[in-house]
């Protein structure tokens, strides 16, 4: 079993430091620090240069006694969104939340602490077992920046568990969509609104009919469409000749993500050319679908792993995406586990000491599991 003292006091250690997507370097430092006392192999890769960041993605690879077992991926991020600095977490019967004006941090601290008080306790206990690989990325807000950029020739697993996820531990991700980002430019033409307005041509109206007929919110079950963020126009006195949107399609479905986006495009692109200005759109794939059934091994591994955990496992689909889908695409098997999460990206984030507590045993329970098992296993998906 877990150590709940211990468990809870790392985690109100970590929620503390401030880890903000791009300035992960402090909270990377003590990651470190303490893989290696776990008598872990330890590397930083390089991913943080290729996105501005000031530290990489943190590797640990922990040699096992059972060699012909697959090798299992534990993974959690290390950023969090804004605002977090100065997190002070207050404990209320059980419950961890902020006491102040900013988020908790559960997200995703809650998936690194019981990554780590399981490593503890399988060392402890002299649990046997495969090797395993800890991954703790940065940058996963806003577009999985820092798994997208990792070092792929150093994942040696077969098969990956990615703790990232709102809902009562036994809650086990399936299927996540891909994401496509848009940003579209009109460029029109200026002119005084007041004097000369028929020589203008405004980029703003251009944009208003486009997005009139944009598909937006849920489309089917896998699918949706956003506008997110129009920017445009001088003074109410100028015709405005530029204007910048920002769109992202989602689907569950490759084909139906492509169709998507383009269909976005082509009513920008004729929406514009209709009223005489132009359109520069940029499409920029964010990362690609996943889905494994409920009968891959993997699905299998983790219901019974849940079970032997005293949860309920429960299979679904997701609309958002995580370090998964870019594993998925590296060629891991991977799926997401829910922490206990609740209200995050919001400064109402909390979570239950028992769901720290209970996730770190599933990770425990899914550890046993893997080790029981032989390489061919992961391969199946």
């Amino acid at each position: 079993m877990p150590n709940r003292k211990r468990l809870i006091a790392e985690f109100l250690e970590l929620v503390k430091i401030d880890s903000p997507g791009r300035q992960e370097r402090q909270i990377a430092d003590l990651l470190k620090e303490r893989l290696v006392q776990f008598g872990m192999e330890v590397y930083e890769d390089q991913a943080g240069k290729a996105i501005g960041g000031n530290c990489g993605n943190v590797f640990g690879y922990l040699r096992g006694n059972l060699p012909e077992a697959p090798v299992l991926l534990l993974s959690a991020h290390m950023d969090t969104v804004e605002p977090s600095q100065n997190i002070e977490p207050l404990q209320t019967e059980g419950i961890i939340s902020s006491a102040g004006a900013t988020i908790l941090g559960a997200d995703d601290k809650s998936g690194i602490v019981p990554i780590l008080e399981a490593l503890r306790v399988i060392k402890e206990q002299n649990i046997p077992h495969g090797d395993i690989q800890v991954v703790f990325s940065i940058a996963e807000e806003g577009g999985l920046n820092g798994s997208k950029n990792l070092d792929s020739t150093k994942l040696k697993a077969n098969l990956g568990f990615v703790l990232d996820s709102s809902g009562a531990p036994g809650r086990i991700i399936l299927e996540a969509p891909g994401q496509d980002r848009i940003n579209v430019s009109i460029k029109g033409r200026a002119s005084h609104a007041g004097i000369v307005p028929e020589e203008g041509i405004n980029a703003i109206v251009a944009a208003s009919k486009a997005i009139a007929n944009v598909p937006c919110g849920r489309l089917d079950e896998e699918t949706t469409a956003n506008v997110g963020t129009i920017r445009g126009g001088l003074a109410t006195n100028i015709v405005a000749e530029n204007v910048e949107i920002a769109c992202e399609s989602r689907s569950r479905d490759l084909n139906k993500l492509e169709k998507l986006t383009e269909e976005i495009c082509k009513i920008f692109q004729n929406s514009a050319e209709e009223m005489g200005a132009s359109a520069e759109i940029k499409v920029q794939r964010l990362y690609s679908p996943f889905k494994l059934s409920q009968e891959s091994q993997i699905a299998v591994l983790a219901a019974n792993a849940a079970k032997a955990a005293g949860l309920t496992p429960e299979f679904i689909a997701t609309g958002g995406g995580s370090d998964a889908n870019n594993y998925n695409s590296y060629g891991v098997p991977s799926l997401v586990l829910s922490t206990g999460m609740g209200k995050i990206h919001t400064t109402d984030e909390y979570i239950l000491e028992e769901d720290l507590v209970r996730t770190t045993q599933f990770v425990i329970e899914i550890i046993k599991a893997v080790s029981s098992q032989t390489k061919d296993f992961a391969m199946i998906k």
